[in-house]
């Protein structure tokens, strides 16, 4: 008689539905799992953003401090001299992944143009050197380009100051 009653007990704990142990023990540690999952992600998330922000503000310093000081900035580039299809590797791969840009320096005058063409080697130099000590995580990131600009035509600008760089412009910028 006993037996039927240990089996009758144990039948009734399988049919009425969830135990009580699975409900005591699985909630709290979702829960956590959900906290967790949600901070990761929020930090990730805002990292990106800041990071985003931070090029956005650059971008805008630039373009204040150039009005700012009084200096020539027209903007308009009638001549483009071109750096093709310059292969680096990004910092932190280990040769593992490379990086394929063609870049453009938008200058106003044929004479500016010139002098760039004629110190083609150290303008390649410097993008190479730019963009080589850049992360892989920086250079993916969409408003990071405008950065790299903006970098690029500062050093091109501090190395040679008789070129006036008006813009850069990337006509190709693979990472693989």
């Amino acid at each position: 008689m006993d037996e039927k009653i240990e089996s009758r007990e144990i039948s009734e704990v399988k049919k009425g539905g969830m135990n009580a142990k699975v409900f005591i023990i699985g909630l709290p540690i979702f829960i956590i799992q959900l906290v967790a999952v949600y901070f990761i992600l929020g930090n990730i998330m805002l990292s990106r953003f800041k990071a985003h922000t931070d090029a956005e503000n650059a971008a805008s310093e630039l373009k204040a401090g150039a009005h700012g000081k009084g200096e020539k900035s027209t903007g308009v580039s009638n001549f483009f001299f071109t750096v093709d299809d310059v292969i680096i590797n990004p910092a932190g791969t280990n040769g593992q992944r490379l990086m394929l840009v063609s870049v453009g320096f938008g200058v106003a005058t044929e004479e500016a143009k010139k002098k760039l063409s004629e110190r083609e080697v150290l303008v390649k130099d410097i993008v190479i050197s730019t963009l080589s000590c850049k992360k892989l995580e920086e250079l993916n990131q969409v408003g990071y380009k405008e950065t790299l600009k903006i970098q690029l035509s500062n050093s091109i600008s501090a190395a040679m100051p008789d070129a006036e760089v008006n813009s850069v412009v990337f006509s190709k910028y693979i990472i693989q």
